[in-house]
C-alpha cells in the first residue's frame, strides 16, 4: 500500500543477480501464458460465426473453451463473466507464486479494480439500485469480502450511517489510505462523520473517483520508480500514458458540466489531473484553460501522438471514430512492447491489461453476432497481431499473405 515501497532494498531489479533469483520463475509463467492469446486465424474463425452456438464451438480449441464448455446456452454476459473468472484465476495463481516486492506490485494492479468497485457501489447508492445487481457488475479482481461489499452501498442517511461508511471504506479496505489522503486534502476535520457526509454530498461521484484514481496512479508510479532498472523504465512509461489518458478524459467529460466553469477549472478540475505523465506539468496547465473540443485539440497539438488522435476526433462523427478505441490501440502497443524486454515487472502488468482487451474483443464480437451487425464485427483491437497498424509493412504483408 502507500508507503510500502520505502521498505524495499535499494537494489536495481534489472539483472540476473537481483531479478531471476527471486522472480525469474514467475516471469517465465506469465511469458508462457502469452501463448494463450487468441491468434489472428482464431479471430478470423470466430468473426465468421453466424450465431453464439457457432462461437462456442469456435472457442473450444482456445484457452476459453473449457470455461464455457458446460454452458448449454451462452450470451455475451456469460462469455464476459467466464473470461473474467479465468483472468482472476490466472492472477491469483501468479500472485501465489510471487515474493516481495513482486507480490506488492501485483497487489497494486488489483487496487485499480477495487477503486472502480467502490465507486460503482457508491454511485449505485445514490440511484437506489439493488445491492445484488451492483455486486454482480463489480470487477472480480477488485472484490472485497462479501460483508464489506454489501455494507458500502447500504449505509443509512444519518450520522451513524456515514460513520460506518467512513470505517468500511477508509479503514477496512486496502485502498483506504487513498480515501484518507483525499479527505485530508478536502477537509480539515475528516474524523467527524459529518465531514465525510458533507464531502460526499457536495461533490459528484466522478470527481471523487478521479481524485482517488489520481492518488493511486501517483503512488503506483512512486513504487515503480523506486524499483529502478528496467521495471522503472517500462512501468513508469506505461503509467505516464495512463495518466495522460485520464487527464484528457477528465477534460472531455467536464464539458457541459459545472467543472467547465472558469472558476471550477482553476480549482477543482486542476486538482484532478495526475502529477505524472507526459502532459504534466506544461500540458495539464494548458488543459486547465480548455473549455471546448477545438481548444482541447489545440492544447494537444504540441504532442504528436495526441495531436493525430484529436485531429481524427474533430473531423469524424461518433459513429466513425471512437477516441477510447484510439487510446486502447496505443495502450495495446505499449503493453506488447513490454514483452520485448526481459527481467522486469512490467510484463505482469502488460499481460493482465492485454487480457482485459481480449475480453473486450470477445464481448464485442459476441454482441455483433447476437445483434446481427456483421458489418461492425471487425472493429476490435487484436492482441499480438502481426497485422497491427503499428507494425512494420513487411510484417503486416506477411500476415496478410498468411490469410
Amino acid at each position: 500500500m502507500s508507503g510500502t515501497y520505502k521498505n524495499i532494498p535499494n537494489v536495481v531489479l534489472g539483472d540476473m543477480a537481483t531479478f531471476n533469483m527471486q522472480h525469474g520463475y514467475v516471469e517465465a509463467i506469465v511469458r508462457g501464458m502469452r501463448s494463450g492469446f487468441l491468434q489472428d486465424t482464431e479471430y478470423h474463425h470466430i468473426t465468421q460465426c453466424d450465431n453464439l452456438d457457432d462461437l462456442k464451438l469456435a472457442l473450444q480449441d482456445t484457452d476459453y473453451g473449457y470455461t464455457i464448455s458446460n454452458e448449454s446456452h451462452i450470451t455475451p454476459v456469460i462469455i464476459e463473466n467466464k473470461a473474467l473468472q479465468k483472468l482472476v484465476t490466472d492472477f491469483q495463481y501468479v500472485r501465489a507464486q510471487a515474493v516481495e516486492p513482486l507480490s506488492t506490485f501485483l497487489d497494486y494492479i488489483s487496487y485499480e479494480y477495487m477503486i472502480e468497485n467502490v465507486m460503482l457501489l457508491l454511485r449505485g447508492t445514490l440511484s437506489g439500485r439493488k445491492v445484488d445487481e451492483l455486486i454482480a457488475q463489480c470487477h472480480p479482481l477488485g472484490m472485497f469480502k462479501e460483508s464489506t461489499m454489501r455494507t458500502i452501498p447500504t449505509f443509512e442517511a444519518n450520522a451513524r450511517g456515514y460513520a460506518e461508511l467512513y470505517e468500511v471504506v477508509l479503514v477496512d479496505t486496502p485502498i483506504g489510505p487513498y480515501f484518507q489522503k483525499y479527505l485530508d486534502q478536502t477537509s480539515n476535520r475528516v474524523s467527524a462523520a459529518s465531514d465525510v457526509r458533507n464531502i460526499l454530498e457536495e461533490i459528484q461521484i466522478e470527481i471523487l473517483k478521479s481524485s482517488i484514481m489520481k492518488l493511486y496512479l501517483e503512488d503506483f508510479y512512486a513504487f515503480c520508480e523506486k524499483m529502478g532498472g528496467v521495471t522503472a523504465d517500462i512501468m513508469c512509461d506505461l503509467l505516464r500514458a495512463k495518466a495522460d489518458r485520464n487527464a484528457i478524459n477528465i477534460t472531455l467529460n467536464s464539458f457541459n458540466t459545472s467543472l467547465n466553469d472558469a472558476v471550477m477549472r482553476e480549482t477543482v478540475r486542476r486538482n484532478l489531473y495526475p502529477a505524472i505523465g507526459y502532459l504534466y506539468p506544461a500540458g495539464t496547465e494548458l488543459l486547465v484553460k480548455v473549455d471546448e473540443d477545438v481548444k482541447l485539440g489545440q492544447a494537444l497539438s504540441y504532442y504528436p501522438l495526441y495531436k493525430s488522435i484529436f485531429e481524427k476526433f474533430l473531423n469524424s462523427s461518433p459513429e466513425e471514430f471512437s477516441i477510447d478505441d484510439e487510446f486502447f490501440k496505443g495502450e495495446v502497443r505499449l503493453y506488447e512492447l513490454a514483452f520485448e524486454s526481459q527481467m522486469h515487472f512490467g510484463v505482469f502488468y502488460a499481460f493482465f491489461k492485454l487480457k482485459e482487451q481480449e475480453i473486450r474483443n470477445l464481448v464485442w464480437i459476441s454482441e455483433c453476432i447476437l445483434q446481427r451487425k456483421k458489418d461492425q464485427i471487425n472493429k476490435f483491437i487484436p492482441v499480438f497481431s502481426s497485422a497491427a497498424e503499428w507494425r512494420c509493412d513487411t510484417t503486416r504483408k506477411s500476415a496478410g499473405a498468411g490469410h
